[in-house]
C-alpha cells in the first residue's frame, strides 16, 4: 500500500494515471471520491494509461462496496491488479461531516426533550469523542478492506504547509501535514511527497530492497509508480499476504458468553466464568473439556497422543482453572481429569497386553469397552443391561481393568458433537424421546434423508458464521424439533448471508458452488469438507 501526497495541482492524479500502464500489473481500478475534481475521465487520455473507473453514488456504503468489488476482481493475464483511491482527503472530510451532522441532530433532539431552544446554524456544535471514534471506525473499515487486496494499492491525499508548533505554541517554522486521518502514514508501506510537479521525495518506506534510513527524506528523481514498485521488490513479492485485524468487538462476545453461562445456573459454569475473568480461555467450558477428553478416549488409533495433544493445545495453566465433575472421580480441574484419563488408558493398555499373553489358542482377549457418554437415560441403560443378559457375559474378575470413566453428567448425547449444542440451549434433563436413536427403517425414508441433508447444511452454515448449531437454529428450535418445511425455509433464508461471508473470506469458488446448490443438497458435506478442515470450530 503506497501513499502519494502533495499540494493541489502537484501531479498526483497524473502520476497515478501514468503508473496504470506499468507491465507489472494486469489492470487498474480507479475509485474517485469527490466528484468536484473529475480527473479520472480526463487523465484517461494519458499515454499508456490503462484503468477502469469504478462508479459509486458518493455514500460511504457505496464507496465501501466499490472497494470490495475491486478487491474481489481476479488477476488479469496472470498479473495482480492495482487499486487507486483518489482521494483519501475527501473521504476523511466526508466522514467528519457525517459526524458533524449527527452531532447537530443530537443537540436538536436533546433541546426538544428538555424544552429548550434548538441551536441555530450560527451556534457552534461540539463533536463528542464517541462520534470521532465512530468516524475512525468507518475509516478503519476502508483501510481493512484495502489491506485484503493482493496487489498494489495507491492512495492519493492532499498535503498542506502549516505553521509548526512547539510546546503547544506556534513558531516561525513551516511544516508539511497530510490532510487525512492522522494514522494514515503508519498504515502504508511507502510515502512519496510531491512538492511540485516532477519534484518527488521519499519520506517513509517499509522494505528490505532499498537502503533508506528511517526518518530521512530522500529525493526521488524521475519518480514513477513503475519505478517505485520495482524499487520496493514487487516482482519478488508473494502472491498473497495474510492479514489479521484486531477484533475489539470480540470482547462483547466474551461478555455475552459469560452472561449465558451465569443464566445456565450450574455452579461449575459459574466458577468457569470467574476463571475466564482472571485470565482463563473464554471459549473453553467445563462441558467442552469433558467432551474433548471423551473424544480423545474414544479415539481408535492412539488415545494417549490425543490426550497429550489436548493438554499441549490448551496449556496446563488454563486447564487448571476449569472445574469438572465426573461420576467416578468426582470434582477436579481439567488438568487432573486428563491425568486420570492418561492413567486409565495406560492401565487398559497393560491389561490388554497381559490378556494377549495369557490368551489360549492365539485368541486375543477382548479389550475393555471405551468410556460411555455420561448422559445416558434409563432407556439406554435398560437396553445395555438386556444385551448383556443376552450375551451371557461373565462378571469381571479381580485383575480385570476398572470400568471406564464417566466424564460428566451434563455431557451432550452421543449423536451430537460439542459444537452442535450451546451451553444455554442444552437442558439439564433431556426428554427420553430426544435421546433414543432413530429407527433403522427411517434411514431409507426420503423425508428423513432430506432432513439429514438440511441439518448437515445448517451445521455448515453455523461453522461459516462461527456459531454453534444450537445458536444458529435457536429461532426455530425453541419450541421443539422444527418441521421439514420450516427447516428448509430457514436454511434457504440463510444462504445469502453464508455466501457473502464466503466471498469476504476469499472463497469465491466455494461461494459460487454453494449459490448453485439444489435444495436440499445431499452432497453438501463433501463440497464443504476441504473448507471446514481449514477453519476452526467453535467449542
Amino acid at each position: 500500500m503506497m501513499l502519494l501526497v502533495g499540494p493541489e495541482k502537484s501531479g498526483k492524479s497524473y502520476v497515478a494515471a501514468q503508473g496504470s500502464g506499468t507491465d507489472l500489473i494486469g489492470m487498474t481500478y480507479w475509485i474517485e471520491i469527490g466528484g468536484s475534481e473529475g480527473t479520472a475521465d480526463y487523465y484517461g487520455r494519458v499515454r499508456g494509461a490503462r484503468y477502469e473507473i469504478v462508479p459509486h453514488n458518493g455514500t460511504y456504503q457505496d464507496i465501501l462496496d466499490a472497494i470490495r468489488w475491486a478487491v474481489a476482481q481476479p488477476p488479469v493475464n496472470g498479473k495482480p491488479n492495482m487499486i487507486v483511491v483518489d482521494n483519501m482527503t475527501v473521504l476523511w472530510d466526508m466522514l467528519s461531516d457525517e459526524q458533524a451532522l449527527f452531532a447537530r441532530r443530537r443537540a436538536e433532539r436533546k433541546a426538544n426533550e428538555n424544552r429548550r431552544r434548538a441551536p441555530s446554524l450560527d451556534d457552534p456544535i461540539v463533536i463528542d469523542s464517541d462520534l470521532w471514534n465512530r468516524a475512525k471506525d468507518r475509516w478503519g473499515e476502508v483501510l481493512w478492506m484495502l489491506r485484503r487486496h493482493s496487489g498494489p494499492t495507491l492512495l492519493l491525499a492532499r498535503q498542506e504547509i502549516v505553521t509548526a508548533f512547539e510546546n503547544d505554541k506556534p513558531t516561525r517554522e513551516k511544516t508539511r501535514k497530510i490532510k487525512a486521518e492522522r494514522n494514515l502514514p503508519a498504515a502504508v508501506d511507502a510515502i512519496v511527497e510531491l512538492h511540485a510537479f516532477g519534484e518527488a521525495h521519499l519520506t517513509g518506506v517499509r522494505t528490505l530492497h532499498w537502503d533508506v534510513k528511517p526518518g530521512e527524506s530522500v529525493p526521488f528523481p524521475d519518480f514513477t509508480v513503475d519505478t517505485l514498485l520495482r524499487r520496493l521488490g514487487f516482482e519478488e513479492a508473494a502472491q498473497a499476504r495474510q492479514v489479521t485485524e484486531a477484533r475489539p468487538e470480540a470482547y462483547l462476545q466474551e461478555q455475552g458468553q459469560q452472561r449465558t453461562q451465569q443464566r445456565d445456573g450450574e455452579s461449575g459454569d459459574k466458577r468457569q466464568a470467574t476463571a475466564q475473568q482472571r485470565g482463563g480461555h473464554p471459549g473453553l467450558t467445563s462441558k467442552a473439556v469433558v467432551a474433548l477428553v471423551h473424544k480423545a478416549l474414544m479415539d481408535e488409533n492412539n488415545p494417549l497422543e490425543c490426550l497429550r495433544a489436548l493438554r499441549e493445545e490448551w496449556g496446563v495453566r488454563t486447564l487448571q482453572q476449569i472445574p469438572t465433575r465426573t461420576k467416578m472421580w468426582g470434582e477436579m480441574n481439567a488438568d487432573d481429569l486428563i491425568t486420570k484419563s492418561l492413567d486409565f488408558v495406560e492401565e487398559q493398555a497393560r491389561n490388554r497386553k497381559e490378556a494377549t499373553k495369557n490368551a489360549v489358542g492365539g485368541q486375543s482377549a477382548e479389550a475393555t469397552p471405551p468410556p460411555a457418554l455420561p448422559e445416558q437415560d434409563e432407556a439406554r441403560e435398560h437396553r445395555e443391561a438386556t444385551e448383556a443378559g443376552q450375551l451371557d457375559q461373565e462378571p469381571p474378575g479381580e485383575n480385570d481393568a476398572p470400568p471406564p470413566p464417566d466424564p460428566q453428567v451434563e455431557e451432550p448425547p452421543v449423536s451430537e458433537s460439542i459444537e452442535d449444542t450451546s451451553a444455554a440451549e442444552e437442558p439439564q434433563d433431556l426428554p427420553p424421546q430426544r435421546q433414543t436413536r432413530p429407527a433403522r427403517a427411517r434411514r431409507d425414508d426420503p423425508k428423513e434423508v432430506a432432513r439429514q441433508a438440511l441439518l448437515a447444511e445448517a451445521e455448515i452454515q453455523a461453522r461459516v458464521k462461527f456459531v454453534t448449531v444450537g445458536e444458529h437454529l435457536g429461532a426455530i428450535s425453541a419450541e421443539g424439533e422444527p418441521g421439514l418445511g420450516q427447516l428448509r425455509d430457514f436454511v434457504q433464508a440463510h444462504r445469502p448471508e453464508v455466501i457473502a461471508l464466503l466471498e469476504e473470506a476469499d472463497e469465491q469458488a466455494l461461494a459460487d458452488l454453494y449459490r448453485r446448490a439444489p435444495m436440499p443438497d445431499l452432497g453438501i458435506a463433501g463440497k464443504f469438507a476441504p473448507y471446514l478442515d481449514r477453519v476452526p470450530t467453535r467449542q
